[in-house]
This record gives structure tokens, C-alpha cells and sequence, in this order.
């Protein structure tokens, strides 16, 4: 970096965090790439198996919680924001109500956040480039092993609150987070405070427990992990309590108070495709491979395979009120070729006494 560039760091930074605003993003924030404290709770938490399946979250070893061991070089990480709640939170609260509608959680409705985040995080590394310089960065959105939070609580942008989301004071906890490893030196933010208080509310609202202490979350039990991460059959004892969540849960944040400052989306890249916030279940369940693999391209819904999609709409399915247009739905689907979906619908059609 220029010795005139340094000398005006605290510049650089306030041109960074400007143009990141100019770029779409609702904060930009800058911390250095100690992460010793969440480190020792990471240890913890995969040493009680709360990882499940998710086997990557071991796979590199102690570079997820340091920066400059997975990027070599890397003496700060610019961590950015972007909202994408797309309607008022009344109407998602409506639709889970309502079980013969297909709710899937409100991150999921759009556009992939990874590709939309990370378009403008290289902008964003263009820009400081053109700023100071040769500059050594790389680019990471929920793509590699980050402590994503944890960073951009020490870069002022939230804290992580007790479902383990961040949250804002000013706006809530609906928004995407992206990081932009660099090797120049800046100035770095105020962490941010807790603020979660005696608050409990996003404990008591989950549906299957999964938060099994304040800030620890199992994510074995998770509606998010069994209807997404999980590749396998979806346990007996929380198809009850999925309700009619086909695509990961929201209830920690529907209910969380913080969220009464939460911003409604202007991103359009973030409005909900192919009705996918009013759809119902029998809908969703009708479409062949075809039309799902033409209904989701670009969309993160696409982290599922069809049969995962099928599995998680068959336990939905299984928990409407009996009638027999559901019945026949899953009749229909009582022989597909997937031994998964097999399964989960004559798990479903027994619910219904049809099996």
C-alpha cells in the first residue's frame, strides 16, 4: 500500500464503507482477523457432534477461525451487509398458519444471495484496488470456511444473538453477510454489543428445540438442517413439528423483538419468484423434475435435490388437515422411484389414515 494511502486510512476506510452503500449494500464494516474466542466455541460445539452431518464444518481444521491461515496475507476483513426481507412479516406468519401453503424460508425466494453478494463484493475489492493499489483480497459469500458472524460482530455490524443469527439494532436480523479478505491495513470498527437481554423469545418459538441453550444451537434438530442439509430420512420425531416448512425455518427471527426495525427488501433480485411465498403444497408436489429444475434455476433452492424437495413437501403433506386431494397426491407419488420419497409419503398417507 502507498505510503500516502496509509497515511489516510481512516479515509480509505470512509471511502470503502461509502461506495459499499453506493453498491447496495445497507453497512459495510472492517475488523482485524483475531477470532480466538469464537474459535474456542466452534471447538466446542463440534465436539458435542451439534454439526451433524455437515462434515465441511471440520474438514479444514482451524482455518475457519483464522483468516490469515486460509488466506495467507490477510490483516483485515471487510465484512458488508444486505437486507433482503421481501414483505411485511404479518404475511410470513400468515402463510405458516395456513398449512396447506408451502412455506420456504424468506432468504430462499429470490434470486441466489451468493451470486448477487459476491458480484458486488469484486466491485467493491475493484474500487479499493483503484483506491491504493495492488491489492491482495479474496472474495467470500457463505462459500468457504468463514466465521461470517463472528466477524462482522467485531465489525460493528450486530450481534449474535441467542438463535446464533446477528442481529441490528437498527434493522433487524434480515439480511445476507459477504467478506472481502484483504492484505492492507485499516482501520477497524467497534465490535457491537449484545443487546439481547432476558429475552428468550426465539428459544421458546422454535419449533423443535434446536436452540438447547442461549446462543448454542443443535443443528441436528433444526428445521433448516433436516429440510436442507440433511440427505437423509427426515427424523420421526420432528415431522410433527416441520409443519408446513418444505425449505429450511424462520420462526427465530418471525418472532424475535429486534425485528420490528427490520427493513422491508428494495432489492428486486431478492423479490420472490414463481409464487413461491403463496404457493400451496399440492402445487409444489405436482411438478415433475423438469418444471422444478426450471423453477429454481439461479434460486438457492437448488442446494436440494428433487427427491430432497419431494421428501420434505411429503412430511408438509402428511400434517394438512386430511382430505382427500391430499390422499391422492401422495398416491400418486407412492411409487416414485426414489426409495427417500417412498418412505416419507406412506409416512405422510399414514397421518392420513390412507396408508
Amino acid at each position: 500500500m502507498p505510503e500516502t494511502a496509509a497515511a489516510t486510512g481512516t479515509g480509505i476506510a470512509a471511502a470503502i464503507k461509502q461506495h459499499g452503500l453506493e453498491l447496495g449494500f445497507q453497512q459495510v464494516g472492517i475488523s482485524d482477523v483475531d477470532l480466538s474466542d469464537a474459535e474456542q466455541q466452534l471447538v466446542e460445539w463440534l465436539a458435542r457432534d451439534f454439526h451433524g452431518d455437515m462434515h465441511y464444518m471440520q474438514k479444514h481444521g482451524y482455518r475457519r477461525s483464522r483468516p490469515a491461515e486460509l488466506v495467507p496475507g490477510t490483516i483485515r476483513v471487510i465484512s458488508a451487509r444486505m437486507d433482503y426481507y421481501p414483505e411485511a412479516q404479518a404475511a410470513s406468519r400468515a402463510i405458516l398458519d395456513d398449512s396447506e401453503k408451502a412455506y420456504v424460508s424468506r432468504y430462499a425466494l429470490g434470486r441466489d444471495y451468493h451470486k448477487v453478494l459476491r458480484g458486488r463484493l469484486k466491485k467493491l475489492a475493484k474500487f479499493i484496488e483503484d483506491l491504493v493499489g495492488p491489492l491482495g483480497h479474496r472474495v467470500f459469500v457463505d462459500s468457504a470456511p468463514v466465521l461470517e458472524k463472528p466477524l462482522a460482530q467485531k465489525a460493528g455490524l450486530g450481534w449474535i444473538g441467542k438463535h446464533t443469527n446477528l442481529i441490528n439494532k437498527d434493522a433487524g436480523s434480515w439480511f445476507f453477510l459477504g467478506e472481502l479478505f484483504v492484505d492492507i491495513d485499516l482501520p477497524v470498527d467497534k465490535p457491537a454489543k449484545d443487546h439481547c437481554g432476558t429475552c428468550r423469545a426465539c428459544i421458546d418459538v422454535c419449533p423443535t428445540q434446536a436452540i438447547v441453550a442461549p446462543y448454542v444451537l443443535d443443528a441436528r434438530r433444526c428445521i433448516s438442517y433436516l429440510t436442507i442439509e440433511n440427505r437423509n430420512s427426515i427424523p420421526l420425531e420432528f415431522r410433527k413439528a416441520i409443519g408446513n416448512r418444505i425449505y429450511g425455518c424462520d420462526d427465530c427471527q418471525l418472532f424475535c423483538p429486534w425485528n420490528k426495525f427490520a427493513k422491508t427488501c428494495v432489492e428486486t433480485d431478492f423479490a420472490a419468484r414463481h409464487d413461491l411465498d403463496v404457493a400451496t403444497l399440492l402445487k409444489l408436489f405436482a411438478w415433475d423434475e423438469d418444471e422444478w429444475l426450471a423453477r429454481t434455476e439461479g434460486s438457492a433452492i437448488r442446494r436440494l435435490s428433487f427427491e430432497q424437495w419431494l421428501r420434505n413437501i411429503a412430511v408438509a403433506l402428511g400434517n394438512v388437515d386430511t382430505n382427500e386431494t391430499v390422499i391422492a397426491a401422495l398416491r400418486k407419488r407412492k411409487e416414485f422411484d426414489s426409495a427417500l420419497v417412498r418412505e416419507h409419503v406412506c409416512w405422510a398417507l399414514a397421518q392420513h389414515g390412507a396408508a
